[in-house]
């Protein structure tokens, strides 16, 4: 429903919104995202009603362990909202493609790029709003109706992230221009997303005297009695409680960061919106440079061809390699407990470590085998269907390979047998996570990956349970058990399950 007058600040909104709502809702997998999130809608809330049992008639204290916690968990919700808002500029700039059409229209443009970035903090919010919502609804109708002071306190967060996503957008395209401001800005969403997770796992990784994750140091830093916290470190947590003077704070703390910079550096983004328009964000050509060596043979041809398309569209082969910033540290985790001959921490680390690596490379290998640009000229070329796809999926695991290549190499040094036993388990998951994906491919633009992954819930299903059974064989492996054949075998049941004929392939992908 579409609320407010024509042009006005509200009626903008509304659109907004309800396009934010379709693009989650009102696609082909509509139904398959509604029953994910009531299953999870209903696992928080078998969760929170028991704590809201547990809760009732008793208050959190405010004491240094809760506000330290408060404040951390409040700084992970803020990067998380700075680095999905700052995703959703990027997007606004290059993906959507409307702003030429917004600005032709009798609107002004500040107003128009002012709602947009709040319509960017309104969806973050409800994401959080919603987890939220099952663990705070029971709480607050047993009593504590206070805690609903949670949602404007994530609304200011929200606020707040927005606003500084516009201001990063902007000095992005101030510093080093609209051709490589896609790519960075990409990069430091996803950065943004990690950084806390990294952090807070520094010292474990890191090692040294006494390390710990950064949890485990705010515990031990609040039973020190000689803790003074300053008085504005209680107000995330008094603000959550409904402390009326620190909610009235926070919240107009974070709506005035947004409406500050709004109204500073909304033309400015305007102006860089229209440049980005036109800006080929492409890796540029060196004039008078070959484009590169030829190759002979289908197959040396189409993995040169895969390769040089993974590096042109760097901003999304950065969003899957990204991930490996999970899968490096497990990695370095794993190699640090063989050096200190932690032997029961090696298994479980060798199947983490396989699990991660097909989770990756079923990612790489759909941009490389579903996200194709031009499959009839494929189709048409002398080359058999086989070898296409396999070319395709040795380019998909190279980058994986090269980033993998050094920490196994050590792994296995220290850990003969539990490294050989990650070695096999993380080829042979992302081999089965390929071999899913070219089986049943799921065609689709590499704009879209964003948006799409890994394609329909079965596939997505298919993918986690698959990688799950091959890192379950991967830990029994590294154990030297026989039980390893167990997963293992139905890890091979359920690829051939997916199996499909080449006829049934090529069926698939001209459906697409």
């Amino acid at each position: 429903m579409i609320i407010g007058r024509p042009g006005s600040t509200l009626w903008l909104l509304s659109w907004e919104m309800r396009l934010a709502w379709r693009g989650l809702f009102g696609a082909r997998r509509a139904k398959a995202r509604i029953i994910a999130f009531s299953l999870v809608g209903l696992l928080c809330l078998a969760m929170g009603v028991p704590l809201a049992l547990a809760m009732q008639g008793r208050e959190v204290p405010v004491s240094p362990f809760t506000t330290l916690f408060a404040d951390a968990v409040a700084l992970f919700i803020f990067t998380l909202m700075l680095s999905q808002t700052l995703a959703g500029a990027t997007e606004a700039l290059y993906t959507r493609g409307d702003l030429d059409l917004v600005f032709s229209a009798p609107i002004e443009a500040r107003r128009v790029l002012t709602v947009r970035f709040a319509s960017l903090a309104a969806t973050a919010f409800s994401s959080f709003a919603l987890l939220a919502t099952p663990f705070i609804g029971p709480a607050a109708v047993l009593g504590h109706w206070r805690w609903l002071a949670l949602y404007p306190v994530l609304a200011a967060l929200a606020m707040a992230a927005s606003g500084l996503a516009l201001a990063l957008a902007v000095a992005l395209f101030r510093l080093i221009g609209p051709r490589r401001t896609r790519t960075v800005a990409q990069l430091m969403a996803a950065l943004i997303g990690a950084v806390f997770f990294l952090v807070s796992q520094a010292r474990t990784i890191l090692g040294g005297a006494g390390s710990a994750s950064i949890w485990a140091q705010v515990a031990d830093a609040a039973r020190d009695p000689k803790l003074r916290l300053p008085e504005p470190a209680g107000w995330p947590l008094r603000a959550t409680l409904g402390d009326p003077a620190p909610l009235a704070f926070l919240v107009a703390a974070g709506f005035t960061v947004f409406l500050a910079i709004a109204g500073w550096l909304a033309d400015r983004f305007a102006a860089d919106a229209a440049a980005a328009q036109g800006a080929d964000v492409g890796v540029p050509q060196r004039p008078g440079r070959a484009a590169g060596v030829f190759v002979s043979g289908a197959f040396a041809a189409t993995f040169v061809k895969e390769l040089r398309l993974l590096w042109r569209d760097i901003a999304l082969t950065a969003q899957v390699l990204l991930r490996t910033l999970y899968l490096i540290p497990a990695t370095l985790l794993v190699i640090r407990a063989a050096g200190d001959h932690t032997l029961f921490a090696l298994p479980s680390g060798a199947a983490m470590i396989a699990f991660l690596t097909g989770q990756v490379g079923g990612s790489l290998t759909w941009i490389t085998l579903s996200a194709e640009d031009a499959p009839e000229l494929l189709a048409s070329a002398p080359a058999g269907g086989r070898t296409i796809r396999w070319a395709k999926l040795a380019a998909a695991f190279a980058p994986l390979a090269v980033l993998l290549a050094v920490p196994m190499a050590v792994f296995i040094y220290l850990a003969p047998l539990e490294g050989l036993a990650a070695l096999l388990g993380a080829a042979a998951s992302a081999l089965a996570a390929g071999l899913i994906n070219a089986w049943r491919p799921v065609p689709g633009k590499r704009s879209e990956f964003r948006r799409r992954r890994q394609g329909t819930l079965l596939i997505s299903l298919a993918l986690l349970l698959e990688t799950g059974l091959v890192g379950l064989a991967t830990l029994f492996g590294a154990l030297a058990s026989p039980l390893a054949l167990v997963p293992a075998t139905l890890a091979v049941l359920l690829l051939l399950a997916m199996r499909r004929s080449p006829a049934q392939i090529a069926e698939a992908l001209a459906a697409g």
